[in-house]
């Protein structure tokens, strides 16, 4: 585990290898592709928006986890200015909803979340944080605050909530804007005004299998009930600034099939060609999950790919 100056030159090695570490990471998602004979139960369909954002679909039901297309820019985050919810792009690529899950309230997890329930009627689920963001858009009557492993009925889905804790961020001494979100007012949600609050791992049974998103490295693993989940869908952003992350969740989890997310560039814009995110590595990502688990299959997708069961 490194410590923070080891943080720090592991960032300025990948700074001075980055036309490198890019290529490698982009032949690895090439070769981890996900198989033309792997396949969802019939009538379940699986699509990654990028970040840690999914849609799920199934009998005529569709959720969304951590759903994110505004895209802010890394100078605007920098910069904190306020950047607001794109309607034109979440009716761009959120076609319908029944229900937004939300594992975090980071921007990149929460910030269309309330769009998305303005322009479809959805109900969201999520924490406290959650329920705050959704008073300030004037919509607290779509808000569900969740309990921890209480089972979530949503049509044909059953969701529970389960307590976790965000990867620390700030060299490994700190979560990025921790806390609760407080502000008071829309006009002054910066990006960093998107406090993380409670994090949740979500564990999702739905046509048979056990689906269970994890859009932050970090966990709690005497909070995990689930065993042998059929497919884990992995964030992998911030992983090594948690100790042994990779062998400790598959180790929990029991996974049969690995999907890896938060890999990619989520400052760019979201129709713009995909890149890497700053010093992820898929590629040391793939070695680390065959080194924890040798039988268990990394299944990755192209931001907007859907498979359909």
């Amino acid at each position: 585990m490194l410590g923070p100056l080891g943080h720090v030159g592991a960032g300025l090695a990948y700074l001075a290898t980055q036309g490198r570490r890019q290529a490698s990471d982009a032949v690895t998602a090439t070769q981890l592709a996900w198989p033309s004979d792997t396949h969802l139960p019939p009538g379940l369909s699986l699509k990654w928006l990028g970040t840690a954002g999914f849609r799920l679909a199934y009998q005529g039901v569709v959720v969304w986890i951590d759903p994110y297309v505004t895209r802010v820019p890394l100078a605007d985050v920098l910069l904190r200015r306020v950047v607001p919810s794109s309607a034109a792009e979440v009716a761009k690529h959120v076609d319908r909803a029944d229900a937004v899950l939300v594992g975090h309230t980071h921007f990149d997890h929460a910030m269309d979340v309330p769009t998305i329930a303005r322009a479809t009627g959805a109900m969201t689920y999520g924490s406290a944080s959650l329920a705050t963001l959704m008073r300030l858009h004037g919509l607290a009557a779509q808000a569900t605050v969740v309990e921890a492993h209480r089972s979530y009925e949503i049509g044909p889905f059953r969701v529970r909530f389960v307590p976790s804790v965000h990867s620390k961020l700030v060299l490994g001494l700190a979560i990025q804007d921790a806390g609760e979100l407080t502000c008071e007012h829309v006009e002054d949600l910066t990006p960093s005004a998107y406090r993380c609050g409670q994090v949740w791992g979500l564990a999702i049974e739905v046509a048979g299998i056990t689906l269970y998103h994890q859009g932050s490295a970090d966990l709690l693993e005497d909070e995990i009930r689930d065993r042998h989940v059929d497919v884990f869908l992995c964030g992998i952003a911030g992983r090594r600034f948690t100790p042994r992350y990779i062998e400790r969740i598959c180790a929990a989890l029991g996974p049969a099939m690995i999907v890896p997310t938060h890999y990619d560039d989520f400052f760019r814009p979201y129709d713009a060609p995909s890149r890497m995110s700053f010093n992820v590595n898929l590629t040391g990502f793939a070695e680390e999950v065959h080194r924890a688990t040798r039988e268990v299959p990394i299944c990755a997708l192209t931001v907007g790919q859907e498979i359909r069961g």
